[in-house]
């Protein structure tokens, strides 16, 4: 039986803690920001969004694999995260739409991954003591190496990951006889965001992380689109000034996710990482302007600075957090431009707030 052949595996974390688990099939060792995922489906939308990229993500579900994989299930074109851990991984699925199972899929994309971990004990340890660096390996004889070489990767604070994730060329997304044309800036652009736009009435430029505005005003679009997307947003200076001109010349501008704190830096709003980040699809947020509430689907580990978002003048908080009450929205007064923390498009993840795609298209219309 393949449970019989699976080698002896664990996670050591920056701090020297380690947990215990058994591979999955591939060996080795992955090095990344350990991070968590409250979602108890939509792991393969999860595992291949490219705002995970270089992280060791820990799923809080207790089963992962059980329905499979299917090809138009994913946000990119490849496994983004660093390496998968969960507490018991399915080798066997039940969903006669599945093409393969998540073993195969890790395969294909040469993904490492651990089960039979006490996934609740590591959680409990991040939300304690704050994301961190580690890694998973099965060099598990090896640990005296392998902490010299945690020691020196690089931490997610400062890291500008944008590059690794964006397309290296421009190109397009839906009907070119579409009323409506969108520049997007990829920094980490999920396909579903491009689907939403796509689905209303848009034809899609998608543009390299550090393309200029002359760039993008070529394309003679209607609106402006800045993405989701990994990393440290405040290196990403191409981008930010980007956003700074958009503004300037008050053309409509949608921001989500690593786009939101984009604009929220291109407005003199700092950002700063989070103890353990909101990455799941049950946060709760609520719209200050219409008073409902929101569940959301989330992934990020950088906020940008309340306070300063609050003193800023020209800023409204539009929506907030309700867990911890970080700012989960914001638009610029007097200017057609608007963004949020969180992510509508909500695949995986719940769709009350797909209006924001239909807001977007409104400012347009303007």
């Amino acid at each position: 039986m393949k449970y019989k052949q699976r080698k002896k595996a664990l996670i050591l974390l920056a701090d020297g803690t380690i947990f215990h688990g058994k591979s999955i099939g591939k060996e080795g060792s992955a090095f990344g920001e350990v991070c968590f995922n409250t979602g108890t489906t939509g792991y393969q939308e999860i595992f291949t969004d490219p705002s995970y990229y270089g992280q060791l993500m820990v799923t809080t579900n207790a089963h992962i694999g059980n329905y499979g994989t299917k090809a138009d299930e994913v946000e990119s074109d490849a496994v983004k995260i660093a390496g998968l851990i969960c507490k018991n991984f399915s080798f066997n699925y039940s969903r006669p739409a599945a093409d393969a199972s998540l073993e195969a899929f890790f395969d294909t994309h040469n993904t490492l991954a651990i089960a039979d971990v006490d996934t609740r004990a590591l959680v409990s340890y991040i939300r304690d003591n704050g994301a961190m660096n580690a890694v998973i390996t099965t060099e598990v004889d090896n640990l005296e190496e392998l902490k010299k070489q945690l020691a020196e990767f690089p931490s997610m604070k400062g890291l500008e990951l944008a590059s690794k994730v964006s397309t290296q060329e421009p190109y397009f997304v839906g009907d070119e006889n579409a009323t409506y044309k969108v520049a997007a800036l990829d920094i980490g652009i999920k396909k579903n965001i491009l689907r939403n736009l796509a689905k209303r009435d848009v034809y899609i430029k998608v543009f390299p992380y550090n393309s200029k505005y002359e760039e993008l005003e070529a394309f003679n679009p209607d609106g402006y689109f800045l993405s989701n997307g990994p990393g440290d947003p405040e290196p990403l200076e191409d981008a930010i000034n980007l956003a700074k001109e958009i503004i300037a010349n008050n053309k409509p501008l949608f921001g989500i996710c690593l786009g939101h704190q984009i604009i929220a830096l291109a407005n003199g709003i700092s950002t700063y990482k989070m103890h353990n980040g909101h990455r799941g699809i049950n946060h709760p947020v609520k719209n200050l302007v219409t008073g409902k509430g929101e569940i959301t689907s989330q992934n990020h580990g950088f906020a940008i600075n309340r306070e300063q978002t609050e003193a800023n003048t020209n800023v409204e908080i539009t929506h907030v957090h309700l867990n911890d009450h970080t700012v989960a929205g914001i638009k610029i007064k007097d200017k057609n431009c608007f963004s949020v923390q969180y992510h509508p498009e909500a695949s995986p993840g719940p769709n009350d707030s797909l209006y924001l795609f239909d807001q977007f298209i409104e400012n347009i219309k303007k």
